[in-house]
């Protein structure tokens, strides 16, 4: 039934059904993988992100701290002399801001000034003209260091048109009206001034007006960049992580656990104490000499300070200011810093201590324009197995106010595919092992029962074959024996012939029951031990009639250190091996000029022993020396072809010798071919041990 289900097909058949079972099962798998880790991309894309958020919250909290430290410093501070006390017992002290070399809360400080609305500029490092460093214990040497940044401040506020360079006066609103009187915008109004601080700006020269202008470039940055900035990244990320950001967001906004910045740049109000201008260092020295004494005239007054305002100058330096309103004027008092150590400190330290900076880099933008950017550390073995996300932004926010222009952006370098990473990447790979492997054998056994059914095919045709032609001679002979059509001469001819195909017949049906007999495990060897000389002795008179009868003489030795020897077989399995060994010797060998079968027995080492049978024919082609043992094999050459067979010889040898634990193999001789039938073995109990043959 299964041969003739198989009848017809061939192996691109069966390339084709397998490539197809192949797609149907590799399509589905592709794409749950693929799945799999489109989730895992989610996954850690959003842990990272919450990494990412975490950070900048860290970032902002230390920002907000520093200039929540400066914004709490009252106005008196940025002078160089401060009262302490009451207005009737008060003496007064340098302020903490005259501390040199300058040490304050952010990094990067250079200094702390202060513009009058005249445009003066002064600094808490050195007491404002006409005073004289040297009367509150500044040195020649202290003075010459402390002018050096004084003088600094003024340069890089000048070089910003903040100041006219080498007066120290600021250049108000002259270029922005033309050189009209700069007037004060009614929005700038404070509550409760009652005025519009007209003589703060009335004149060209008030300074705290060149300050504002750094507001109206910011204004104007931000008009030109608030659309369609994308600082060369893709901005545009999958949509399933566009959608689930904003369900997060809305999510966050429902529970009210959004993160507000905290208020602690608001504008203030605050009741101060300063000397009066005539105040001086023997004025301090008398205050501090007369207890419960005012001994120095002291103003009471109250000041409104704005929040502080952040700006990055032309020059590259950061200034951090407010403005201040007293008696109807209006100061600016700030700190000017470093950009480099500011971010080094506040920004990178940190976040080169997080995790991010092993997978991504972090950049900072102030209204549209790149400040700084800080490259990650991509270690190795971190990011070797990338989700495809790379370039791609992790998260973009603002800083509190007054750093809200400053933009933090995390871009994504190399992000792992997540904890789940590996399974998915090993659960893949060994399915696609699987799934490739199981067609490959499945499309090798296929082909083995294609050819399995041709090769039954066959060996029904040569069995029908090896059947009809000696039955049809037997019945003839007998036929003509039983009419007595022969004479007498040739009696013994035709006698011997019916007797000789007869016996072939009974051996090829022998064979066909034993092989499938065997084939279904039906037959087990009942393995005995026999001596080697004795076996070869009994078998000799049985292979002599064979190789006789077809006219080949037999060469029979049994080597002398081989006789003694014990091995365990199954007599009825060996004596066919070697009579199907010798069958197949004549058939091939047939042509051969010299008709000898050589059988030997010898000696291998001190365990083993070998039976050999050798024709003097054409030999085995080396390509089908494994393959002459495979069931109903029979090669394709001329000589195959011409002589009868079935293809079950050489297949029952080598089950029958498997079931002996013996091992059998062909060689090629010149001439000819030597099959070798090797067994365990061993000495008889208190034999001489022979001469092993190697």
């Amino acid at each position: 039934m299964r041969a003739a289900r198989l009848q017809g097909y061939d192996a691109r058949w069966l390339g084709r059904w397998l490539l197809l079972f192949f797609v149907a099962l590799a399509v589905p798998a592709g794409i749950l993988v693929q799945l799999a880790y489109g989730e895992l991309k989610w996954q850690a894309f959003h842990q990272h992100r919450l990494l990412a958020e975490e950070l900048a919250t860290r970032i902002d909290d230390g920002l907000v701290a520093r200039v929540a430290t400066e914004q709490a410093r009252p106005f008196t501070d940025y002078t160089f002399l401060n009262v302490v006390g009451t207005p009737d017992a008060g003496f007064l002290q340098r302020s903490d801001l005259s501390e040199f070399p300058v040490n304050g809360a952010i990094p990067g400080l250079i200094g702390y000034f202060q513009v009058d609305a005249r445009g003066d500029l002064t600094t808490p490092l050195l007491p404002a003209p006409p005073g004289n460093p040297a009367e509150y214990g500044i040195d020649h040497a202290d003075r010459e260091r402390r002018e050096l940044v004084v003088e600094q401040i003024r340069r890089i506020l000048g070089q910003n048109r903040l100041l006219q360079d080498g007066v120290g006066r600021a250049d108000g609103l002259a270029a922005i009206n033309a050189g009209g009187g700069a007037q004060v915008d009614p929005a700038s109004k404070k509550p409760g001034d009652g005025a519009s601080h007209a003589s703060d700006d009335l004149s060209p020269g008030g300074a705290p007006a060149a300050f504002d202008r750094l507001k109206e470039v910011r204004d104007t940055l931000s008009e030109q960049t608030a659309e369609g900035v994308t600082y060369g990244l893709d901005l545009h990320l999958d949509q399933r992580f566009q959608d689930e950001s904003k369900r997060e967001s809305e999510s966050v906004a429902d529970t009210g656990s959004a993160r507000m910045p905290p208020p602690t740049n608001q504008a203030r109000k605050e009741r101060n104490l300063l000397p009066e201008p005539t105040a001086s260092a023997n004025d301090l020295d008398a205050a501090n000499r007369v207890a419960g004494q005012t001994a120095i005239p002291i103003r009471i007054f109250e000041s409104e300070l704005d929040p502080f305002e952040v700006s990055f100058l032309e020059s590259g330096h950061l200034v951090l200011f407010r403005k201040v309103w007293r008696d109807g004027q209006r100061f600016v008092q700030g700190l000017l810093i470093e950009p480099d150590p500011f971010l080094r400190t506040m920004v990178a330290d940190l976040f080169r201590q997080s995790v991010l900076h092993r997978m991504s880099d972090l950049r900072l933008v102030y209204r549209g324009r790149d400040l700084a950017s800080y490259q990650g550390a991509q270690a190795d073995g971190y990011s070797s197995r990338s989700v495809g996300l790379q370039g791609q932004l992790l998260l973009r926010t603002n800083f509190s106010p007054p750093l809200d222009d400053l933009e933090l952006l995390v871009v994504v370098e190399h992000l792992p595919p997540g904890p789940g990473g590996d399974v998915v990447l090993w659960t893949a790979t060994s399915l696609a092992v699987v799934l490739c492997a199981g067609v490959y054998l499945l499309y090798r056994l296929g082909l083995r029962q294609i050819e399995l059914a041709r090769q039954q095919q066959d060996f029904v045709a040569a069995v029908s074959h090896e059947l009809k032609t000696p039955l049809t001679s037997i019945r003839m002979y007998g036929e003509m024996l039983l009419h007595g059509w022969v004479d007498k001469e040739r009696r013994a001819t035709y006698y011997r012939y019916i007797f000789d195909e007869s016996e072939r017949l009974s051996r090829l049906i022998g064979n066909v029951l034993q092989l499938a007999r065997l084939t279904r495990r039906q037959v087990a060897a009942d393995l005995k031990p026999v001596v080697a000389g004795e076996l070869m002795a009994q078998l000799h008179s049985v292979i002599l009639g064979q190789t006789e009868r077809a006219g080949f003489a037999l060469r029979w030795q049994c080597k002398a250190e081989a006789e003694n020897l014990i091995v365990e077989l199954d007599m009825d399995f060996f004596t066919q091996i070697l009579i199907n060994l010798v069958d197949n010797a004549v058939k091939f060998a047939a042509r051969a000029d010299m008709k000898a079968i050589e059988v030997t027995c010898l000696r291998l080492g001190s365990d083993r022993i070998r039976f050999t049978v050798r024709d003097f024919g054409p030999g085995v082609a080396r390509d089908q020396a494994k393959k002459i043992f495979g069931l109903f094999y029979r090669s394709e050459d001329g000589l195959t072809r011409e002589t009868s067979g079935t293809g079950i010889g050489l297949a029952l040898v080598s089950q029958q010798v498997a079931a002996m634990r013996g091992r059998v193999d062909v060689v090629n001789r010149r001439p000819g071919a030597e099959f070798r039938v090797t067994f365990r073995a061993y000495q008889p109990p208190g034999a001489e041990p022979g001469q092993g043959i190697r």
